[in-house]
């Protein structure tokens, strides 16, 4: 029995070393940053693997208070008939900066199995300590009456509005922040009421719900701070542009003031949960005009980018698919970059280019690549060039127009297989210059042509008859088909309600133009009248009778939800609206109303077909 419990012992703590040693061993360092002067804070160096010689730096401009403390952690788990094990092993020391400034740890190491590992090193930063006033209205900010939060100063809890430029071009990326300064104990902030942003396209940054607050020294006080919310803004037009307040509830955890009546009261402390107001200052950006000497195909673009582009084949037979792959690289507006427009010779056969975007938004602005395939088929063979294709944009860093080019392509086409369709047509002189022509065209036959006549006479014959009764029974059909057809466009309000749906398509392509063109009021223009001949001709209801009060009283009569009702109201106030809005015409939102557009008609649609 003893044998069998040894042997199985044996298993398990190879099993479990076969694992631990493919796991790569690791020695990291880990510290709080920023750190606040004469405050104690902690070093902690964790290697996830028995080891020995711990050997620490030179902690210069550190004192340490207590340490290394070590601690152990293990994990053993079967599962599936897999054994895995951990090891975490912690070496924490408890250090107080000395001077202010930003200073460096160096690496450490540790000995593992007879080997030697080194952790990373750190980079902290000291902040001075607090003078004592700070102290005091920290002390004073802890407590609180009933009315705590109207009591809590300004100077313990606020929030800065932090803009990236306040001078830019058009299209130049601005970074907003706003960040929390607190001296007190905040439960949680949250956004209450946030600017428009008119006069921007905007693009929210995602914030980690559990950051921690970090120090920060502002205005001789070590303040506990955290971002609450950024955005990405891309002015729309030039001139001074003004981000309004921003308003934000705090929830405060506040000391109740109570008379000590027991020795059990110091023990035990009470406090409460106040609600504050704060509000974010306004901020004002300067927009300036984008320089007047625009290159020919600019479109907006602003940032700073590199182009390259690369051609699947040089030489392929006819009929086969090439591609052509242009890679846009950079950061700056990218969702504005257009196409480059390729021309390609007579005879090519051009699909849709096939785009992929693969953009990062970050603090820094949005970045990333635009891929752009342009897939084609050479139908005839022969040699081609297919020029450059140009991309404009403003760079914002040397503020000057640039104008990158694709590499020009020659592309050798040889004669493709003889079941292709390939067509070469010669000079016609003789017959040896004439070749076959897509099957459909032979050398003219020069011998004469032998007549052959019939001599059985075709009236009385079963060909004469039908020759009679085929064309009487076409006539008979197409007289009551389009006398059926004569019928129904008697009826006006049958085909307008018929063509409403098709008529509302056009208008909204045309709208689409626009959209891509950036013609705000134009666009906004060709939505209302869609949406409005739309229903007019659905409802049978003259345009200048048609009101919204009414729109609402037969959709709801036909049986129409009031959801889908109120999609169309709405689509009518924001393009009323927007045509004389000065900021509403930005790209997203315009896009959006769009979209909400072509679902309102699609569902409508949808539900009357039901009914």
């Amino acid at each position: 029995m003893k044998q069998k419990i040894l042997l199985l012992t044996l298993l398990l703590l190879g099993a479990t070393g076969s694992i631990l040693a493919d796991e790569p061993v690791r020695l990291t360092a880990s510290a709080s940053s920023p750190v606040i002067l004469d405050r104690p804070f902690q070093l902690v160096f964790t290697v996830n693997a028995n080891g020995k010689d711990l050997r620490v730096p030179d902690l210069n401009n550190f004192e340490v208070l207590a340490g290394p403390f070590e601690s152990r952690s293990s994990s053993y788990q079967i599962v599936n008939g897999k054994t895995s094990s951990s090891v975490s092993v912690s070496y924490t020391y408890t250090l107080q900066a000395t001077k202010t400034g930003t200073f460096t740890i160096p690496p450490a190491s540790i000995v593992v199995g007879g080997q030697k590992y080194t952790s990373n090193g750190l980079s902290i930063k000291v902040l001075p300590a607090d003078d004592n006033s700070s102290r005091q209205s920290q002390q004073g900010g802890q407590q609180a009456s009933p009315a705590a939060g109207k009591a809590i100063s300004a100077d313990n809890i606020f929030i800065r509005t932090s803009v990236s430029k306040t001078n830019v071009y058009e299209q130049e990326a601005i970074l907003v922040t706003y960040k929390l300064y607190t001296l007190v104990d905040v439960v949680q902030c949250i956004n209450k009421k946030m600017p428009d942003f008119n006069g921007f396209m905007k693009q929210e940054l995602e914030q980690d719900q559990n950051k921690q607050f970090s120090y920060e020294n502002f205005n001789g006080k070590n303040y506990g701070t955290v971002v609450l919310y950024q955005v990405l803004l891309y002015p729309q037009r030039s001139g001074e542009i003004l981000i309004d307040k921003a308003t934000f509830e705090a929830v405060i955890r506040v000391q109740n003031k109570t008379q000590v009546r027991s020795i059990f009261d110091d023990f035990f402390d009470s406090y409460t949960n106040v609600s504050k107001l704060i509000v974010a200052p306004a901020s004002k950006i300067n927009v300036r005009d984008l320089p007047a000497n625009k290159p020919a195909g600019y479109n907006g673009t602003v940032g700073k980018f590199t182009l390259s582009s690369n051609i699947s084949a040089q030489q392929v037979k006819a009929n086969e698919a090439v591609t052509i792959k242009v890679n846009i690289s950079g950061s700056g507006n990218m969702k504005l970059i257009k196409n480059p427009e390729i021309k390609f010779p007579d005879g090519f056969e051009v699909y849709d280019p096939k785009v992929n975007n693969n953009f990062k938004t970050s603090t820094s602005g949005l970045s990333g690549t635009k891929t752009i395939e342009y897939m084609f088929i050479p139908r005839h063979d022969g040699d081609y060039e297919i020029p450059a294709a140009d991309f404009s944009y403003f760079d914002t860093q040397e503020r000057t127009y640039k104008t990158l080019r694709t590499s020009p392509y020659k592309l050798k086409v040889l004669k493709g297989d003889g079941n292709s369709d390939n067509t070469v047509v010669g000079t016609f002189a003789n017959k040896e210059d004439v070749k076959q022509l897509a099957k459909d065209i032979r050398f003219i036959e020069t011998q004469p042509v032998k007549l052959h006549y019939e001599t059985e006479p075709v009236f009385g014959s079963l060909l004469g008859w039908l020759l009679y009764l085929i064309p009487l029974v076409i006539s008979t059909i197409l007289f009551f088909v389009f006398r059926k057809q004569a019928q129904v466009n008697s009826d006006l309000g049958l085909v307008k309600n018929k063509r409403a749906n098709k008529l509302a398509q056009k208008r909204l392509k045309l709208a689409q133009k626009l959209l891509s063109e950036g013609k705000k009021d134009q666009f906004y223009e060709e939505v209302l009248k869609a949406v409005w001949t739309y229903l007019s001709d659905k409802l049978t209801i003259a345009a200048a009778e048609l009101t919204k009060e009414r729109v609402e009283a037969e959709l709801s009569a036909k049986g129409v939800n009031n959801e889908s009702i109120s999609k169309f109201i709405d689509i009518l106030n924001t393009c009323e609206f927007a045509r004389y809005a000065p900021n509403s015409g930005q790209q997203e939102v315009m896009g959006n109303l769009y979209s909400e557009a072509i679902d309102a008609i699609t569902n409508l649609e949808g539900i009357i077909k039901k009914s």
